[in-house]
């Protein structure tokens, strides 16, 4: 899975081949979810303070994850996008 952020041990990241609506993947330690990035859907497990954490860099990051997800859909790189600060 191509990384586009990295912040307090989460990492975001979105696969090329995925299909269907604009989404990312988090992960942190064992625990693996993906969101989606206009309804902010969660499907996974995630400890509660990190999932809140993601979903703030989500809404902040709204319109570069779907620049990425266009990208990723083209097969391009992909951008990296700032932490969470």
């Amino acid at each position: 899975m191509p990384e586009i952020s990295r912040f307090l041990g989460i990492v975001i990241g979105m696969f090329y081949n995925e299909h269907g609506v604009a989404h990312f993947h988090a992960r942190y330690g064992g625990y693996k979810v993906s969101i989606e990035v206009e309804t902010g859907i969660v499907r996974g497990t995630f400890p509660p303070r990190a999932l809140r954490l993601v979903e703030e860099w989500a809404a902040a990051h709204r319109l570069e994850l779907l620049e990425d997800w266009r990208l990723a859909r083209e097969g391009q790189p992909l951008k990296e996008i700032e932490p969470l600060e």
